[in-house]
């Protein structure tokens, strides 16, 4: 390898072996199986991977809209969760954002979604402007609110990560 190949763009670079670059002409999904074996149809495409992370007003509106980026996102990154599995991640989802709304922000505050597939696990972070940590209110039955951190012990392991300018509030949940 010589001088040239280190900062040709098409070269591995030092103890690398040079690859050519990728053919154009090529199709996308070329020397990728898909699920269950069969060969790849010419015509299939590969699912684009949504954008990452998700920014939202902080509105009651938005938890909608962090349902739908976080099914778009376990589409992409885990196809294989089972549908009990994805009901879990929206009902999380819905319980983390709403929560951020309620508690985490003021009005024109944004908030920040993101999901993220780990080997056995996935992960949730909605990051909002408010240091204030989440508390477990006391139990009645005559509450309709305010069972959010029940559901999120329930169903993940969860916590807090604080930011210079907010807090992140995670959950994680195996699948």
């Amino acid at each position: 390898m010589g001088v040239d190949d280190v900062t040709d763009p098409t070269a591995g670079g030092l103890g690398t072996p040079r690859k050519d670059p990728p053919d154009p002409a090529a199709p996308a999904c070329a020397g990728r199986r898909e699920r269950g074996g069969e060969e790849p149809r010419e015509d299939a495409a590969p699912p684009a991977q949504p954008s990452s992370p998700l920014t939202l007003e902080s509105t009651p509106e938005s938890v909608a809209a962090a349902r739908a980026y976080a099914r778009d996102m376990v589409a992409f990154l885990a196809p294989e969760l089972s549908p009990e599995r994805m009901s879990d991640v929206e009902l999380v989802v819905s319980e983390l954002v709403t929560n951020a709304v309620r508690y985490g922000t003021e009005p024109g505050d944004s908030l920040l979604v993101v999901v993220e597939a780990g080997v056995d696990r996935l992960r949730i972070e909605v990051h909002d402007p408010v240091r204030r940590t989440p508390r477990p209110r006391p139990e009645s039955a005559r509450r309709e609110r305010g069972r959010g951190l029940v559901v999120l012990n329930a169903l993940t392991r969860w916590g807090t990560d604080d930011r210079p300018l907010g807090k992140v509030v995670w959950a994680e949940i195996r699948w």
